[in-house]
């Protein structure tokens, strides 16, 4: 019989379709491939085809906008955002506005195009983290900005609209409504509790198991108990954390080692399925508390969102998530060290 189960830190009901339990191999989906045909502006050696860089690591130094480098930050060509001017808020009626502030970047994860981030060395990921803790140490110095959110979108079905591996940033001038009410919601539980919701539920997944895939020393990667969709994962810190930019660097060796893990599991268990990932982080008027987790999500494209979900906000999801815990638990992958 299907089952309704209750997000605990939102409040948001999932429905569980165990009546239809879908394995691995019954999604129909289309394979992630790195083709690299064709002209590529992120690939080494058309660093003119990119807006200027922002930030750039390369081991032995040299001029920016050049090749050599092993990470490149760039301004999106497309942003969704704009990085000039005031926000000019108003009202229009009962109606409210503002200019469309913000910074919208593109981290290149590695010059190489036929890399994903699942197959990148190890180290190669950690600089991809602190990239965006670099990024967004920098960006929080602007008043205007209330919250910046990492994503990454691999694969045409995930909305990349360039198969060469990458990540982004937004710079918003408002907290976004679900970090909000994730805030809100765990700020609710602490002055109830005194206690973090995400820690009581790292705890309480660490004795119980059934939806543990895998941890390290620093970080914990689960099945939630009310996934929106099939195999979602989260990667959340042991001890409690409330912004990921406050990380130090053997958490970002641990959380590089989880992430590479995890993406690698994907990989095997899903055939590379498209992926969506995002990193949920205290807002920056709030960035060290005691009530919120920061933690990422990550969330293969499996299933579409329709009708019924638009409609009611309740998602339904055709894996119970202890069903996907035992198939990402049981595909152990070397990590090329």
């Amino acid at each position: 019989m299907p089952e309704l189960r209750k997000d605990p830190i939102t409040g948001r009901w999932v429905i569980i379709a165990t009546d239809r339990a879908k394995r691995p191999t019954d999604f129909v989906r289309e394979k992630v491939q790195i083709h690299g045909s064709g002209f590529c502006p992120f690939c080494s050696g058309n660093e003119a085809k990119t807006p200027p860089e922002i930030l750039a690591y390369r081991k032995d130094g040299g001029p920016r906008d050049t090749g050599g480098w092993s990470l490149r930050v760039v301004a999106n060509k497309f942003p969704a955002l704009g990085i000039e001017g005031t926000l000019n808020r108003q009202g229009e009626g009962l109606y409210d506005k503002m200019n469309g502030i913000g910074a919208h970047e593109v981290i290149i994860e590695t010059p190489n195009h036929q890399l994903t981030l699942a197959t990148l060395h190890p180290r190669g990921v950690e600089d991809v983290l602190w990239a965006y803790r670099d990024r967004i140490l920098d960006l929080k110095k602007d008043r205007r900005f209330k919250y910046i959110l990492i994503f990454k979108n691999h694969g045409e079905a995930a909305g990349a609209s360039l198969e060469h591996t990458h990540s982004q940033l937004i710079a918003l001038p408002v907290v976004p409504k679900r970090v909000r009410e994730e805030v809100d919601s765990s700020k609710e539980y602490y002055n109830f509790k005194e206690r973090c919701i995400f820690c009581d539920i790292i705890r309480q997944e660490a004795e119980d198991g059934v939806r543990l895939i895998a941890e390290n020393q620093g970080f914990i990667a689960l099945s939630p108990y009310a996934p929106r969709f099939p195999f979602e994962m989260w990667i959340v810190p042991k001890i409690h954390q409330s912004a990921f930019e406050e990380s130090q660097k053997h958490e970002f060796e641990q959380l590089a080692a989880i992430l590479k893990d995890m993406l690698m599991r994907l990989d095997k268990v899903l055939d590379s399925p498209a992926y969506n990932y995002i990193i949920h982080t205290s807002p920056f008027p709030e960035v060290s508390n005691d009530y919120y987790h920061w933690h990422l999500e990550i969330m293969p494209k499996l299933t579409k969102v329709a009708g019924f979900e638009w409609g009611t906000g309740f998602y339904i999801n055709p894996t119970p998530p202890e069903e996907s815990t035992k198939f990402l638990r049981e595909a152990l992958v070397p990590v090329t060290t």
